[in-house]
């Protein structure tokens, strides 16, 4: 008996090792970035045709790799990958920095409907300071803001930078984001880590000037981050009056100080820091709800000696402040050097980033890197982590409402027509698989597919992939991924 007992107790051990938990609500998503094309679109000057076709297969690659959002550069020097009164149309798309493309189209618009089409989430990338990605080569249009306002710009090394330090450029900024809030269905605002500029070895950013008319008597640094401080404020209170719906998010460098400048820095060692060198104070930012979500970019390897994927996932979680912590992979690193040839690295820190409670998902750098497969990652994606889909997390300060429970009526055997009739705006159906005897709900039946439809569609339950012995449930999906009560599909 008592090995019988020894049996069931490790056949019971084992099961909970392999048993794969629900994951319904996990951020998966990966940067697009259009900065000197390094994703979309390949080339500049394309057709408008070919520019939608690249995008589209972009968007098919990631969806079949288990993605629920994409997070796309649209502004990525002071320029527009999209029709704007403030900026000129950016050279990525055209070649020539201020031509629209011919025949005319809005690529932000296109974007946002083929991106929310496949139930995934647009969250807009935008570069706050950058305006010159380089001043020996890149294209500047006439009405380009750094020749109506060159009073606000500062050269260092060979790119030309807003001046974070003057009012007008925060007043700037904050109407840039307006503007794309107010016409735009975006889900996401989303900022990375280029506030003040990484700093080059025997030079400093040059803004003396300003510091002298606004310092108000704080130390250099402080007033650095100070006005990084304002800005953050400023957009989110921007975002939150003009729709208060869509998140903010900002991906900073994942080093926010190092343990020997401050007690809650962390055990890493040298190098730049989001605090020291870009001004950027993540901790107040999060502490303070000023922003809705963090990406801080961990591209290190496990076992990095100076900078510890695993370390550094131990201390992003320790300083989340209640908001939204996704983790930046360097998937573009995949072969460059032993660690990266491994096929277990993104696995490994896909498995490590799952035993956070705090942790709710991952942005991959870049999407570009996915059409090559490193690694067979794409694979592991479809066949094991990303298997079934997953919503993006909800977020309940911004929206804790859950939408009414769609109505069902049977035709036939196996296909229902789903109805929604509720006041709440929704995005989606999704359509969950779970037990007999199991009171069904979003958080422990499995979703297995989501229908994106705003107020009615047809499910044939006999094309839904689900286990045998298991009963399928449909529920409706807000635009903040609320999930209502869960119907029976019987």
């Amino acid at each position: 008996m008592k090995k019988i007992a020894s049996i069931l107790v490790l056949l019971a051990c084992t099961f909970h090792v392999f048993a794969q938990p629900v994951r319904n609500f996990e951020f998966r998503g990966v940067w697009v970035a259009t900065v000197e094309n390094i994703d979309w679109p390949s080339k500049r000057g394309l057709p408008v045709e070919t520019q939608q076709q690249e995008f589209i297969k972009l968007l098919d690659m990631h969806q079949k790799n288990g993605m629920n959002a994409v997070v796309v550069q649209v502004r990525p020097a002071a320029d527009a990958m999209y029709p704007s009164s403030f900026e000129p149309w950016s050279e990525y798309l055209t070649g020539t920095q201020g031509v629209a493309p011919v025949p005319f189209y809005d690529p932000l618009a296109f974007m946002i409907e083929e991106t929310h089409k496949r139930g995934m989430e647009f969250h807009a990338w935008l570069n706050p300071y950058r305006a010159v990605f380089n001043i020996n080569r890149s294209s500047v249009a006439e009405n380009h803001i750094t020749k109506t306002h060159p009073e606000w710009f500062l050269i260092y090394g060979d790119k030309k930078y807003f001046d974070p330090g003057l009012p007008a450029v925060r007043t700037h900024t904050t109407a840039i984001v307006k503007d794309l809030v107010t016409r735009y269905a975006i889900d996401a605002v989303h900022m990375d880590d280029y506030f003040y500029p990484y700093r080059i070895a025997g030079k400093e950013f040059p803004d003396q000037a300003s510091f002298t008319k606004y310092g108000k008597g704080l130390s250099k640094d402080a007033w650095r981050r100070s006005n990084c401080d304002s800005i953050i404020v400023d957009l989110k209170k921007t975002i939150l009056a003009t729709n208060a719906r869509v998140k903010f998010g900002i991906s900073p460098f994942g080093i926010w100080r190092n343990k020997t400048q401050d007690p809650r820095g962390s055990e890493t060692k040298g190098g730049q820091t989001n605090y020291d060198d870009l001004y950027a104070d993540i901790l107040l930012w999060l502490e303070k709800g000023w922003i809705d979500y963090v990406v801080p970019q961990l591209y290190w390897e496990r076992g990095h000696k100076l900078a510890d994927y695993d370390l550094l996932l131990n201390w992003w979680n320790q300083y989340t402040y209640g908001k939204h912590l996704y983790i930046g992979h360097g998937i573009y690193r995949g072969g460059t050097n032993e660690a990266w040839k491994d096929n277990n690295q993104i696995p490994d820190q896909i498995n490590l980033l799952r035993s956070f409670k705090t942790t709710q998902g991952s942005v991959f750098y870049n999407s570009s890197t996915f059409a090559k497969n490193p690694n067979g990652w794409n694979d592991s994606l479809q066949n094991n982590y990303y298997k079934y889909p997953a919503l993006v997390p909800p977020m309940p300060w911004l929206d804790d409402t859950a939408p009414d429970a769609p109505t069902i009526q049977k035709k036939n055997a196996s296909t229902y027509v789903v109805n929604y009739n509720g006041k709440e705006k929704i995005k989606s159906f999704g359509i969950f698989s779970c037990a007999s005897g199991i009171k069904a709900n979003a958080k422990n039946a499995q979703l297995v597919k989501i229908m994106v439809a705003a107020k009615t569609c047809t499910v044939d339950a006999s094309t839904i992939a689900h286990k045998k012995d298991e009963k399928l449930f449909i529920g409706s999906v807000d635009l903040n991924n609320n999930v209502s009560g869960l119907v029976e599909l019987n």
